[in-house]
């Protein structure tokens, strides 16, 4: 009854909390802030959450903001909503977002140059605290402008990134490398005749140097009438697919830039009465929640998507707390060839 007759009458203070929690005010600030200069007991930090959870407490961002000059948002910047890899993506930077009390806000750019721009200039209005973002067109240079304002910057890179004197932080998956895994396999399983089915999109440039790398280290002829580019999207990879299949070679298996263009390009092996893996074998990349879903499942590299996210927003959040150096960082990130049924 007491905590109904609270919540009704008045805004429930970190004052009711430390009662509650029979602590310092002083501590339920420094649990509500994160404050890293502290070491908290673990049992200290889940009692003081247990109090404000029953009486609803609710922290006053804006008066949080208006003593720090902060916002207490981020926002991630990314090309594509409808790929399934970037909601996994976003969902590991919602978590660490979540941990350290920021409020996350999404930008969807199509992968154009004109969004990425527009999103740059919507940053710079000082709306945010820092970004993770996807960027396919903005270049380093072009970034410097929100850091010379004090907006932290992290990207997702295709490929190592040297750290410079500037503050900008990267994370990266070595594409090329990846690549070269995945077309290795094909080469072991006895393969010969692998096409591609790249992009001007995106990371495609990279996952097609690595084709070619490892086709040139096994001696292994690059046709160039296996490879045919296409949009980063199923249709894209139906398109290119058919491309293929309407020349007078006919690969035994297929590299994909990633995997909705393999599954674009299953579809096609389908419609022309091929069998996937004993005519066609298919490999994809990324290894979205759907590549084990589909029929025959998806041989693929996996990127970890949601881990991604959560070391991207963990390296915001450091810089953004004073826990980053003063130059640029560069972390490579982990992949896996995952092996299913369609090679």
């Amino acid at each position: 009854m007491a905590k109904n007759n609270l919540r009704n009458t008045r805004r429930v203070t970190q004052g009711d909390v430390a009662k509650k929690a029979n602590v310092s005010q002083a501590m339920v600030s420094y649990i509500v802030n994160n404050n890293a200069t502290v070491t908290i007991p673990d049992e200290t930090r889940q009692r003081v959450q247990d109090a404000m959870d029953e009486l609803g407490y609710v922290p006053n961002i804006t008066a949080r903001r208006l003593r720090s000059s902060k916002t207490y948002t981020i926002a991630g910047i990314i090309p594509d909503i409808t790929n399934p890899f970037y909601p996994s993506f976003e969902r590991g930077i919602q978590d660490i977002a979540n941990q350290h009390n920021y409020d996350l806000i999404m930008y969807n750019t199509d992968g154009t140059a004109e969004r990425e721009l527009k999103c740059l200039q919507s940053m710079l209005q000082g709306r945010v605290d820092g970004i993770v973002g996807v960027f396919f067109h903005l270049r380093a240079m072009e970034l410097i402008s929100l850091i010379e304002q004090g907006i932290s910057v992290v990207r997702l890179e295709g490929m190592p990134k040297m750290p410079g004197s500037v503050p900008l932080d990267n994370i990266y998956i070595d594409n090329i490398a990846a690549s070269r895994t995945a077309v290795e396999y094909l080469i072991e399983r006895g393969h010969h005749k692998i096409g591609m089915l790249t992009s001007h999109e995106g990371p495609a440039r990279f996952r097609e140097i690595g084709y070619r790398e490892a086709m040139q280290a096994h001696s292994v002829t690059i046709d160039e009438r296996l490879l045919s580019a296409g949009a980063y999207s199923e249709d894209g990879g139906y398109d290119a697919m058919k491309h293929i299949l309407s020349s007078d070679i006919i690969p035994t298996a297929i590299f994909a830039a990633n995997d909705l263009m393999a599954m674009g390009a299953m579809l096609a092996i389908r419609e022309a009465n091929l069998s996937i893996p004993d005519d066609i074998a298919v490999m994809g990349f990324d290894d979205i929640p759907t590549a084990k879903l589909v029929y025959p499942a998806l041989t693929t590299i996996a990127q970890f998507q949601r881990n991604l996210g959560q070391r991207a927003a963990e390296m915001l959040m450091e810089r953004l707390n004073g826990n980053a150096p003063n130059i640029g960082r560069s972390e490579a990130m982990p992949y896996k060839l995952i092996v299913r049924e369609s090679a």
